[in-house]
């Protein structure tokens, strides 16, 4: 199988079993297990959806748009979205040394 196609079936899974159990606690019929799976699946696709966040303003930012940073301290780079999310602190495409942050 195609990994993209599986990346795709996994995403939905994910989704699916996590609104199933989001129910199951709104209901209040979820069980303790059922209560720590919802938290991973929960924290699986919030770093999904920053992981979508972070190539959109990379886009953006190839393109010498404007972006949301965050200058974590006088030392480091400013990066793009990185809660969690990105895989590079500081993408070597980017020279943010000079920017007016």
């Amino acid at each position: 199988m195609e990994k993209d196609k599986l990346s795709c079936i996994i995403g939905k899974i994910t989704e699916d079993k996590h609104e199933s159990l989001s129910s199951k606690m709104r209901d209040n019929t979820a069980t303790d297990d059922d209560r720590i799976a919802a938290a991973v699946l929960g924290e699986i696709i919030a770093l999904a959806k920053n992981r979508v966040s972070v190539e959109k303003n990379e886009k953006i930012a190839e393109k010498g748009g404007d972006v949301w940073v965050e200058r974590t301290s006088e030392s480091h780079f400013p990066h793009i979205r990185l809660h969690g999310g990105a895989l590079e602190d500081d993408p070597p495409e980017h020279n943010f040394e000079n920017s007016d942050e």
